[in-house]
């Protein structure tokens, strides 16, 4: 700690910045890690697994005679453009939703497609649920005593009163709608296990953190037979790290993932995030539909765009930011763990987390800047989304998961109750098994075909209305 204040010092007295981080010497062997180039001087160290699979024989050469070995979509950058031919088999889902936005700060999300919300929103068997409505109303919003409602809800009855049925409860008065966004799209949800090899895992780490985190999970699955790639951002980890305050937003961060992504990508890809990684995968999954098949979202937080704190300690220069790093360190090991023993110290080292320099924090920290990321934007997502979360997280509240699983159209939300914010690093094998899971899940479709066939069903099912009331939690 001595020497991280006395570096500190000295940066202020020189006005220089402290060293930042250079790709480290890993002890690990070079094979399956890579040194991508996305942009002239932009290196990142990426971890590639391919497992060894016999020779893929497509129709054409069965039909023409011919047989030989699929072309290794790595070899180019245009990786996303020569996966196989071949269509998943899978269920078709018709997603089908209406987005109301109005500037009365009300979000208003129609379903009307074959959206399983018993299985998936509620994570319970019963009965499909076509037709819903989601209403999100903003806390930040606020009735103006200057104008009234014309037509105002009268006051609920007492039951002593005569009338038997109590009163429905007010509701806000709709304005003209601000922004309307209609989805009508069919999506193939299918079984990925590790013997197609159509299929690519993408693992993305958050600030501070580097591929290291995801040790448990790419040897878990690589061993499955599944392709597996986990980039360290730009900064961390093993990957260089720029001078320039600007390539830390996150708009060129995104763009280093994107450079990744269509490098490696598979035609069904999986994307797995952690903390700020999440955001990045939200992008993807939005930029890329039709690549992006399936997502994991771990302690990701609440679909709200992303805006920097004006007050935080981040804001710090970074020669005070140096002075104050192990006090840093200590305090992501206390919140970032369930438990802070020497198991979990061991795991932060190994993991080479929060070990980035001071410039690189600030710059991170200052650059989560991405308005595009509101509710809206998470709503038109249609891919199958897993929520995990770790009940003992004190950078991420349940309430935004659970807003998160509520604006989303297709989402589990699985909660480990020993596990903190790296729920990933301290319970490898819960999250590897639900993981899995959910990589295997394909949706029945067969309850929809019966709702189909029956038009009393369906008439009746079309009865059920789905009202859920969110409070946003507005972060400053």
């Amino acid at each position: 700690m001595l020497t991280s204040i006395t570096e500190g010092i000295l940066c202020c007295l020189t006005g220089k910045a402290a060293s930042l981080v250079l790709p480290l010497e890993s002890s690990e062997p070079s094979n399956g890690f890579e040194f991508v180039e996305v942009k002239p001087g932009r290196v990142l160290r990426v971890r590639h697994i391919v497992p060894e699979r016999p020779p893929v024989v497509t129709e054409d050469q069965v039909s023409s005679g011919k047989t030989g070995t699929k072309v290794d979509s790595n070899e180019d950058d245009g990786g996303a453009e020569d996966v196989m031919k071949c269509p998943p088999e899978g269920s078709s889902v018709h997603c089908k939703r209406k987005i109301t936005v109005y500037r009365n700060g009300q979000l208003v999300i129609e379903n009307l497609g074959d959206v399983l919300h018993s299985e998936i929103l509620q994570c319970q068997d019963g009965d499909l649920e076509p037709c819903s409505t989601v209403e999100v109303e903003l806390a930040d919003y606020k009735e103006m005593a200057s104008s009234p409602d014309p037509n105002p809800v009268p006051p609920p009855v007492p039951p002593h009163a005569g009338d038997p049925k109590p009163a429905p409860p007010p509701r806000h008065r709709r304005r003209k709608p601000k922004r309307t966004v209609l989805i009508d799209s069919k999506r193939e949800i299918s079984s990925c296990k590790g013997t197609h090899a159509d299929v690519a895992l993408f693992f993305v780490h958050g600030v501070g953190g580097s591929l290291d985190i995801w040790g448990s999970q790419l040897d878990f699955f690589s061993r499955l037979g599944y392709e597996v790639i986990a980039p360290d951002l730009a900064g961390h980890g093993a990957s260089k790290a720029p001078q320039i305050a600007a390539a830390y937003t996150f708009y060129a961060l995104a763009e280093d993932l994107r450079a990744i992504f269509k490098r490696f990508a598979r035609k069904r890809n999986i994307l797995i995030g952690h903390s700020y990684g999440v955001s990045f995968c939200t992008f993807l999954a939005h930029e890329y539909p039709d690549l992006v098949h399936k997502v994991v979202m771990i302690n990701g937080g609440g679909p709200t765009a992303l805006e920097p704190s004006l007050c935080s300690i981040f804001q710090l220069p970074s020669c005070v930011l140096h002075c104050l790093s192990p006090c840093l360190a200590w305090s992501f090991l206390k919140a970032g763990f369930a438990r802070q023993g020497a198991k979990e110290k061991q795991l932060l080292k190994q993991g080479n987390a929060f070990n980035v320099a001071p410039f690189v924090l600030r710059a991170m920290m200052s650059g989560q800047y991405w308005p595009e990321g509101d509710e809206v934007y998470h709503a038109e997502l249609t891919v199958p989304i897993l929520l995990v979360h770790g009940m003992c997280d004190k950078f991420v509240p349940m309430d935004e998961d659970q807003r998160m699983a509520e604006i989303l159209l297709f989402a589990f939300l699985k909660v480990i109750e020993e596990g903190s914010h790296m729920v990933m690093m301290e319970c490898p094998d819960t999250v590897n098994t639900l993981l899995h899971e959910f990589f295997l899940w394909e949706p029945d479709m067969s309850k929809t075909e019966s709702i189909k066939c029956d038009p009393e069903a369906k008439a009746t099912t079309n009865d059920i209305v789905q009202t859920l009331r969110v409070n946003k939690t507005v972060d400053k």
